[in-house]
């Protein structure tokens, strides 16, 4: 098994169970080590209704102090950064006086649309499907220039619903953004969350990965949990998903430093 480096906690407010659950279940699946990922949080008021509060922070810190001393599975503290305009102001500086063993950078609005919502397929369905992609590669691609984070998570988000561009589309957006990605010498992840989506599928899709792949961009794992019973979930499709485009080996943080292993 791999290492889970996409989890959250109560926390965020919708998901579910003791953190120590989510330990406990990594360790029954063998999964050597995870991440706690809780979603930033964001003093300008951003999104308040999937994250914690500033004050709420050191919470979140002793939450993941109890269970650190886990040797099996080894757990690291980590935290889900959202990229928009403006975020810069708070998270440049108050991310690196934290000592977290992993940031994951994410996009989750293309403008003020909180486009993966539970409620958002009817907006999909009106919407120009190519220019919110395009849209939101462009956020993707700004979040790497930044320099704040270390892995990209669930890349081709806009998928969820089942609503994307085609092929030739695709990669006009994305290889742009996976340069940016490159350079800035960040991993993207393989999320399994997606296949408890209506789009059924791993984030991102093989025709992304294959991309990353010619760009040498390192891969994580993520379950992307709320929930225990969703730690590790379906690791064996991410794994699978990963050897078909040519990888062979993964990331691994500490203390935001990255190596290698073998898959």
């Amino acid at each position: 098994m791999q290492a889970d480096y996409h989890m959250h906690t109560v926390l965020c407010k919708h998901a579910e169970g003791d953190i120590a659950e989510y330990v406990e279940a990594a360790r029954k699946k063998g999964i050597p080590e995870i991440c706690f990922t809780d979603h930033v949080p964001a003093p300008d008021g951003y999104d308040a209704i999937n994250r914690m509060t500033l004050d709420q922070f050191p919470a979140y810190k002793e939450l993941v102090a109890k269970v650190r001393d886990s040797q099996n599975p080894a757990v690291l503290f980590g935290i889900e950064a959202d990229y928009y305009e403006g975020c810069q102001d708070f998270l440049s500086k108050w991310l690196h006086q934290q000592k977290f063993d992993l940031v994951l950078g994410s996009v989750h609005f293309i403008g003020k649309w909180g486009f993966d919502g539970p409620d958002e397929m009817k907006t999909w369905a009106a919407v120009n499907v190519a220019e919110a992609w395009r849209e939101y590669f462009k956020s993707v691609g700004k979040l790497a220039d930044t320099g704040m984070y270390d892995v990209f998570g669930h890349l081709d988000l806009p998928k969820k619903f089942g609503f994307r561009p085609s092929d030739k589309q695709q990669k006009e957006m994305v290889q742009p953004a996976l340069d940016r990605i490159a350079a800035a010498g960040m991993a993207i992840e393989l999320n399994t969350s997606g296949l408890r989506r209506p789009v059924k599928e791993i984030y991102p899709s093989p025709l992304i990965l294959q991309l990353a792949h010619e760009r040498e961009i390192p891969i994580t794992f993520g379950s992307d949990s709320h929930a225990p019973s969703q730690v590790g979930f379906n690791f064996s499709e991410a794994l699978k998903l990963a050897r078909d485009c040519g990888y062979t080996q993964c990331a691994r943080f500490r203390q935001r430093g990255k190596t290698l292993v073998g898959l």
